[in-house]
């Protein structure tokens, strides 16, 4: 019987350095860059395919999850952490 493709939800975090944007998931210690946001977010996606695709075939993908601190839940892996929500901070004006 051939296995289902599952889909998973990545937390991806996109961020200026220098000239170039990063778009990182810390649940796959995963990044790539762009010169935009629009192409660091594709660049992601490629790089993301190709992770999964690749392990995949290698027959390593729950091995890697694993060791990035991912848990299978009955039929689905879970990352290591959640989104966490979104929390408002005082911060003391700086002059």
């Amino acid at each position: 019987m051939a296995k289902r493709n599952s889909k998973v939800v990545l937390h991806v975090s996109i961020f200026k350095e220098g000239k170039h944007f990063i778009a990182y998931a810390p649940s796959l210690d995963l990044s790539a860059s762009g010169s935009s946001v629009k192409q660091a977010q594709k660049r992601f996606e490629e790089v993301a395919d190709i992770f999964f695709e690749e392990t995949s075939r290698k027959g390593t993908l729950e091995k890697v999850l694993k060791s990035l601190g991912w848990k299978k839940a009955e039929k689905e892996w879970l990352p290591p952490f959640e989104c966490l929500e979104e929390k408002e901070f005082n911060v003391p004006a700086l002059v």
